[in-house]
Formats: structure tokens, sequence, C-alpha cells
């Protein structure tokens, strides 16, 4: 069967290379028994392409069924995929058959994967692996013929990774690897599928099917899609019932199209970094956590050294950075320290009104200092034990840390981390 028969036949709309080279590993592992992962985000068609593997295959006269993993309960997830016996928990008033016994010998597209618990998760390896499961509340192995195909909004891989996953069902279940693209990775497709969509809801609401300009059709392409082909559809579908011609422009498209969300993460004003340091929030934060730590260190020294040097010009020693003493009043007298109840006190004053920073005060600085420096400390400690881990190969420590070679080698630097060879 050819891949335009195959889009005809299942409302498949698109021509991109990402697109067709999914549907020719479908197309070609349709035949087998071998279990299928669908990755892709929200809205891109997945269960489609379970659909598509199930009737090109030989099972394609036995049930199919789709199952979405992330809305069913976590106590109740087991017995539905697996069943139940009768007064195995509250409520279970009689015995019930799971997907997997009803299913046999046919397909069962378990969507939402990533968010199955862990323990369902333990019991789909053993269905994996050897065909057998248990119901809830029984000790009977039964055997099953069911073939299963997963979907996934999330990289499995990564929750793996972080303990949130079975590493080994991950590696069970991604036998065969489909990833559908979003639908801003296949521009091209857009106005095809809006085509589709506005002649269909013309027929639906029997009115004249909508037509854009190249300008309008320019800036529809534009368009990210976050919610992929059901946020196009819903798009189609306004379009066809609120407009009242049948030709939209660039200005009337524009009324439907959501604005983009903005980027609400803290920037680095008036600083141009071209290198992509801080292409992410993880080395924002890392910068924005040295700077800090900078300052306080350096208010840490001040108080410490005025308390030693009862006679020191605070001023004129440059500890204190001109831009922050600009607004004070000019008769504002900072050299001066006194003991309160033989206690050393801080006393900045003007001429009227004097400030005085007592003793807890100043504990309270040094505790802040403190807790930061000892923040600093667990990072030196973890960057160089990840370091040794890689024999100092910065590429790969620091893709271990989750920062990019660049802020390491600046953290190396900090820390004065270098090897004996680099010395």
């Amino acid at each position: 069967m050819s891949l335009q028969s195959i889009k005809n036949r299942f409302g498949i709309i698109g021509n991109s290379p990402a697109l067709n080279h999914a549907l020719d590993t479908a197309i070609q592992v349709a035949a087998t028994e071998l279990t299928v992962l669908i990755m892709g985000e929200s809205g891109v068609g997945k269960e489609a392409f379970s659909q598509i593997i199930h009737a090109l295959s030989a099972r394609k006269h036995n049930p199919f069924i789709a199952v979405n993993c992330g809305a069913i309960p976590e106590g109740t997830i087991d017995s539905e995929l697996f069943g139940h016996e009768k007064g195995s928990f509250t409520g279970a008033v009689e015995s019930r058959k799971g997907y997997f016994e009803t299913v046999n010998g046919g397909t069962i597209f378990l969507d939402e994967i990533g968010e199955m618990p862990h323990s369902t998760q333990a019991r789909l390896l053993r269905v994996l692996e050897a065909g057998e499961f248990i119901r809830v509340g029984s000790s009977k192995v039964q055997k099953t013929d069911v073939r299963v195909i997963a979907a996934t909004n999330r990289e499995l891989l990564d929750l793996a990774q972080k303990g949130k996953f079975r590493e080994d069902l991950y590696y069970r279940l991604n036998t065969v690897p489909i990833r559908v693209p979003s639908l801003r990775d296949r521009k091209e497709d857009i106005n095809l599928l809006f085509r589709k969509f506005v002649v269909d809801f013309s027929e639906k609401y029997k009115t004249t099917p909508i037509t854009l300009t190249s300008e309008a059709k320019k800036l529809l392409a534009e368009y990210p899609f976050p919610g992929n082909i059901r946020e196009l559809k819903n798009i189609a579908e306004q379009v066809s019932v609120l407009t009242k011609g049948d030709m939209l422009d660039e200005e009337e498209i524009a009324k439907y199209i959501p604005e983009r969300a903005q980027n609400r993460l803290p920037v680095l004003v008036g600083h141009t970094n071209q290198s992509g340091d801080f292409n992410n929030e993880r080395e924002l934060l890392y910068k924005l956590f040295f700077d800090m730590k900078k300052d306080v260190t350096e208010l840490k020294k001040m108080f410490v050294e005025i308390l030693q040097n009862p006679n020191i010009d605070v001023q004129n020693t440059g500890m204190i950075n001109e831009s922050l003493i600009t607004d004070l009043p000019s008769n504002y007298d900072y050299r001066n320290l006194k003991t309160k109840n033989n206690q050393p006190t801080i006393v900045q004053h003007s001429l009227d009104n004097p400030v005085i920073l007592s003793d807890d005060d100043i504990q309270q600085h040094e505790e802040i200092a403190d807790g930061l420096m000892s923040i600093a400390s667990m990072e030196k400690e973890l960057i160089i034990k990840v370091l040794s881990k890689h024999k100092f190969k910065r590429k790969d420590a620091a893709i271990e840390l989750g920062i990019s070679e660049r802020t390491l080698y600046r953290k190396i630097k900090d820390y004065d981390l270098e090897d004996d060879d680099e010395k």
C-alpha cells in the first residue's frame, strides 16, 4: 500500500519530510509484533499512528483499545488494565476483566505512558516480557497475547534518569521509536490542514469555505501552534463560524491567533551576550548567585574590618562603593565606632539623626553571609567530585552538572580548581 493511499485512508494531511518518515516507519513496523513507542507533543495525532499500525497488522480483525493513562486515577488503573477479583478492594462487588484480558489477541494503545504509576509500570513490564498478568486481589497468573503501542508527550529517558519512570520499561517500550513532528516543524503543511478543516466546517455549518490572502497564509504559518493540530482546528472552526465574508486578510486572521506567551524570565538589562552563555534559567541563576555571593562577602569583610579597626575611615578605604552613598546626606559621617554595654557597635550618624547598628544586626549579616558561603562550599565539592569522576574532561562534567562547558570553565577559575597539568 502506497504512502499516499495510507494518508487518504486515515485522513493524514501533509507532505513534510518529517511526517513522511514517521509514516514510513509506522507502515514498516505494522507487520511485525514489535512494541512501538510514539513520541510527540500533545495534539500532533499520536493516536492516529497507533490506529495505522493496528490496521496494517495481522491483528487488524481483533480488538483495538486506546487507554489514556493520565486520565485514570492511580488507585484504579491496575484494576482497569489487569482486572480484579470480587472483594479485592472496597467497591469490588464482583470480579471484572481488565483490558489486557478483554483485548487478548488485539492491540492496546497506552497514551501518556509517562503518567503511569510505578507499581503499574512493574505489572506492565511483566506483560511485555512474559505475556503474563495477575488480577488485583488474585494470585493466579494469567496469559495474554496483546500488542502494546505506547505514546508520550514527555521525554521518558529524562524521567527515568530522575527516578520517575522505570528505565527497564523505557528500553522495553522503545523497541521501535516513532517521533511525530510538531506543527511548527512542518510549516509547509499548515495551510493545507487549515484548508481541509475550513471545508469540513463549512459543510457542517452550511457556510461558504473561508479562503486566506497570501499575507494571511504567511502569518498563519509563522505562528508556533503550541497546541499543534488541535489548536489549528479550533482556529479553523472559529473562523468558519464567526467570519461574515469568505476571504480573510492578514489583519483579520490575526484576531483569531492567540498572542504569543511573553517571556517572564529575568533578563540582564543592557547586556548583550552573543555566546549564549545564559541561554537557560539555570545559568542565569548561577550568575545571579555568584554576584550576590560576592556582594555579601564584601559586606562581611567590611563589618569585620570595621570591628577590628575602630579608627578606620570607611569611605576612603573604597570598601563602600560611591554609587551606594550618593543619595545620602552630605553631612553623613561613617567613621565613628562606639561601644554599647561593652559590646562593639557600629554607629553611622548624621548631625541630626544618628543610626545605630547593634551587634545583633552584625551577627544577622554574618549569618546570611555564612549561609551563602556554605552553599558555595557545597557547590565546589560537587564540581570537584564530578570533575574527578570524568578525569577533568570538562565537556563530560558539564553535561552531568547540567550547565554549559563555558559556565563550568568560569566556575573552575572562580574556585581555583585547575588540575596540576593546567596550572
